[in-house]
């Protein structure tokens, strides 16, 4: 492959200051060694939009091996492809190997790095710089940033795509995205997450390459799923995903109208934005809720109405499962966050304590909240226990009698087999 010279942009007006001076030692140390080192990917897109990057990645022409030898404390890390962690006090610097992708002549070696559907099984091949650049899903993750002399290199037209506020594919859109179908998904989250357009070919291929999403293992789907949801702006990946048909594929028990997920994710939105603690079970627990309501529906009156729950819950959790496979902690976290809800709606005075004193409690009552809020359940309900867990111990026990119709006390159970006193004479 012939090399390709990229495009110097030097001192582009990024904040310097922003750079993160532990990856410029770790550029500057690899450079003093004899090898090339760059700040790569998304730290570098987002200086360049003015944001501050959470991470820093670097890519270089040294081996992991011979990163290893360079920083004699870092850490081998990966298997599909090994890249060395480089630790500081707070921070560690991500150093990765310039790839490149498989494009042997070879029709053999090429078999052996696709699967049937052409989905890419390998990307474990050393590269030259230009050819690390090409390798990279989008041309707004494809740029370099060289720290020391304040210039950045762009080998595709990620300069000008940032400029227009565009997400493209590098290459043939429906080629790479046969390659590695989450990228479908990378096109979600970060469109959503920079406020970007996909640009028509990237658009226009995504729709007949989502059904390649079956094929990814379900586990890679929940880190994804983190990815996609965790970040801060999933009400505007999910709307995106809808315009694809994505939830479809991936939360075949969810609806597009289904006000209580929606809900959910802006919950999640606002809590990420005022640093508040998030689990993706929560908005599992929400996005699977109307599937299980309607599970329920039937056995409402039966006697064993909470065995029947049970199995509901573990027969909607088991077949999301089937195409996003989360850890066993959050399927009792949903269990738990739904039955909880018939507590809550209850408000039994003998379950009042246990219930509080529920760990799953306080989740609990923050999926009432929001059932409440999108007319599900009782506003006058979650009122209630927002004000019963705030009540100091003595006062709930009034809280549960006023609850009781008027007129009704309770009963006394007499003792057995004691005789009634006699009169008094």
């Amino acid at each position: 492959m012939t090399e390709q010279k990229p495009v110097r942009v030097a001192h582009p007006g990024l904040r310097e200051a922003m750079v993160s001076a532990n990856a410029v030692t770790v550029v500057e140390t690899l450079r003093n060694a004899g090898y090339q080192a760059y700040l790569v990917g998304g730290c570098v897109r987002d200086l360049l939009l003015g944001g501050t990057p959470k991470d820093f990645d670097v890519a270089t022409d040294a081996t992991p091996q011979e990163v290893k030898t360079v920083f004699p404390r870092a850490r081998l890390i990966g298997r599909r492809f090994r890249i060395a962690h480089v630790r500081f006090r707070r921070e560690f610097i991500e150093v990765s190997t310039f790839r490149r992708r498989n494009e042997d002549d070879d029709d053999e070696a090429d078999a052996n790095h696709l699967s049937a559907d052409g989905v890419l099984l390998s990307d474990n091949v050393y590269g030259t710089l230009d050819e690390d650049a090409f390798r990279r899903d989008f041309t707004v993750n494809a740029l370099y940033y060289d720290p020391l002399e304040d210039t950045v290199l762009d080998y595709t037209t990620g300069l000008e795509d940032i400029e227009t506020r565009t997400l493209r594919i590098i290459g043939e859109p429906e080629e790479r995205l046969r390659e590695d179908p989450v990228r479908i998904l990378r096109a979600m989250r970060f469109a959503a997450k920079l406020g970007f357009d996909l640009d028509p070919e990237t658009r226009h291929a995504i729709a007949p390459m989502s059904e390649l999403l079956t094929a990814i293992p379900p586990a890679r789907l929940f880190d994804e799923f983190n990815k996609l949801f965790m970040n801060g702006h999933a009400v505007a990946a999910w709307s995106l995903m809808w315009e694809f048909g994505l939830p479809e594929i991936l939360f075949p028990l969810s609806e597009e109208d289904d006000r209580i997920v929606r809900a959910a994710l802006q919950s999640t939105d606002a809590r990420i934005a005022d640093e508040k603690p998030v689990t993706p079970g929560f908005l599992l627990a929400a996005m699977c809720w109307p599937e299980f309501q309607r599970r329920t529906a039937l056995s409402a009156t039966a006697n064993n109405a909470a065995d029947e729950r049970l199995k509901a819950a573990h027969s909607v959790i088991g077949e999301q499962q089937l195409t996003i496979a989360f850890p066993r902690r959050l399927s009792l976290f949903i269990r738990d966050v739904w039955r909880l809800q018939s507590s809550l709606e209850r408000r039994s005075p003998r379950s009042l304590k246990r219930t509080l004193g529920h760990p799953r409690f306080r989740a609990a009552y923050d999926f009432l909240v929001l059932r409440a809020e999108t007319g599900e359940a009782d506003r006058e309900l979650a009122r209630w226990w927002t004000e019963a867990q705030e009540a100091p111990a003595e006062e709930r026990g009034s809280m549960t009698n006023a609850l009781r119709p008027a007129g009704r006390r309770r009963r006394r159970r007499r003792g057995r087999g004691r005789p009634n006193p006699e009169p008094a004479t």
